[in-house]
């Protein structure tokens, strides 16, 4: 390719397969839906849902009643095809979402320690699956999870909704077709400067009156209500996902978003070695994540990737069209690098090569098209573009930082087995759950 305009051409070819697009039957073809966690996520997702004409809200779950009010009152907004649908029935106890057999599909957008029990006892029950990244918080659970949506036959698709941007799609397809050259390294990131206090370092107390902090907790260990174990912020989203018994932190909060970029390049090649530094060198308050992190990634196909995670300094040394950038996925070839983000993608050459500098900004909603793909799927019956085990791969990556970082050991992954050479890793792979909960599939 020699310039501007063959870049261009490539990148419009590239991505019209991406997203499979079904036949919408009408209004009344609807897909009857749950929402399962309707925090600031599980809200957002609900908008997103709401907004195709052939989706139906008919609950809404969670263990806090001020999300539930809310979640219930906005579901009764604006119209859902012709006229407008009543409010959704608002209901505590997701066990009685999956036994309802009126639900089509339900949304899982609790804190990660609920996603995979969830999403497999969804699908136990005959219900398609919109589950929240991070897939799981074990290795272990995602592979589970990937057995339930075969074995019930799900369409189970993942919250990694970059994948339905048109972008992104077009950015990995130039990387795929050598665009750039042969790529040697990337490097993800999220870069901010935040306050040294962070959320503070609140006693533990007793749970407040609306909300179930024993069903909140469910598989995860038995601890006293902390209001930042709980998280609920107006100005953030949830502080859960900063304590290993519910989440992984900025590694599987945003390096699944990255990565799975990088993932999604070169077809989910797995890592075969991870090392990882980092820890809590700045922040003062009582998560217990790291404020600084850097993960490395050797891969078979003879690359580096790095995912690099700092909270108290925001420069990206990035000028020109990426000056400000504080997070992305950038690739880097022989020929040239592409940078994408929820913005645009941007090709610059390497001197001497013929690539010409480019930017191509986002064009649609991937938020809202993540869904459309989701929707159609359960109507085909086909993967959507974020199946479970493509999630479960971007997710596991993104777990193997931590797993480096939390042993201290570099890790030999084989990806085929999903074990590690080091026996002391084993441990990390899999959680016990509290009773009286039990994954199974």
């Amino acid at each position: 390719m020699d310039n501007r305009r063959d870049l261009l051409k490539l990148g419009a070819a590239a991505f019209t397969t991406a997203i499979f697009t079904g036949n919408v039957k009408g209004a009344n073809d609807r897909v009857r839906v749950s929402f399962i966690g309707v925090g600031r996520q599980g809200q957002g997702n609900m908008g997103s849902a709401m907004g195709h004409p052939d989706v139906e809200v008919v609950s809404v779950c969670d263990v806090y009643q001020p999300n539930l009010e809310k979640a219930v009152a906005r579901s009764a907004r604006g119209p859902q095809g012709p006229g407008t649908l009543p409010a959704a029935k608002g209901i505590k106890d997701f066990r009685e979402v999956l036994a309802d057999k009126s639900v089509d599909a339900v949304c899982i957008a609790t804190p990660d320690h609920w996603h995979a029990y969830m999403a497999v006892e969804a699908c136990k029950a005959g219900k398609d699956v919109y589950v929240e990244k991070p897939a799981s918080v074990t290795i272990d659970e995602g592979r589970k999870m990937v057995q339930a949506a075969r074995k019930y036959n799900r369409v189970v698709q993942v919250g990694t909704q970059q994948r339905s941007g048109i972008h992104f799609q077009k950015a990995t397809e130039l990387v795929k077709q050598g665009a750039i050259g042969k790529v040697t390294f990337c490097r993800t990131f999220n870069y901010g400067n935040g306050n040294p206090e962070g959320i503070g370092n609140p006693a533990d107390a007793a749970a407040p009156s609306d909300l179930d902090w024993n069903m909140w907790l469910g598989p995860a260990p038995e601890r006293p209500f902390n209001k930042n174990r709980f998280g609920m912020d107006p100005n953030a989203f949830s502080h859960f996902r900063w304590f290993w018994d519910y989440a992984g932190g900025m590694m599987t909060d945003w390096g699944v978003h990255v990565l799975d970029i990088v993932q999604m390049a070169f077809d989910e090649l797995p890592p075969k070695a991870v090392t990882a530094l980092g820890g809590k060198y700045q922040i003062k308050d009582n998560r217990e994540t790291p404020d600084t992190l850097q993960v490395t990634y050797e891969y078979s196909n003879g690359m580096i990737a790095t995912y690099e995670n700092r909270m108290f300094n925001g420069n990206a040394l990035y000028g020109g069209p990426l000056a400000g950038k504080t997070y992305g996925t950038v690739f880097h070839g022989d020929k040239g690098t592409i940078f994408v983000d929820r913005a645009n993608y941007t090709v610059f050459p390497e001197k001497g090569s013929s690539l010409t500098e480019t930017i191509v900004q986002s064009s649609n909603n991937h938020g809202k098209d993540h869904w459309r793909n989701f929707l159609d799927c359960i109507k085909s019956r086909k993967k959507p573009v974020s199946d479970i085990e493509i999630g479960h791969r971007s997710t596991s990556t993104a777990l193997l930082g931590n797993i480096s970082l939390r042993s201290g050991l570099r890790v030999d992954w084989n990806g085929a087995t999903e074990t590690a050479a080091q026996p002391q890793i084993k441990q990390y792979l899999e959680r016990k759950y509290r009773k009286p909960w039990e994954l199974k599939v």
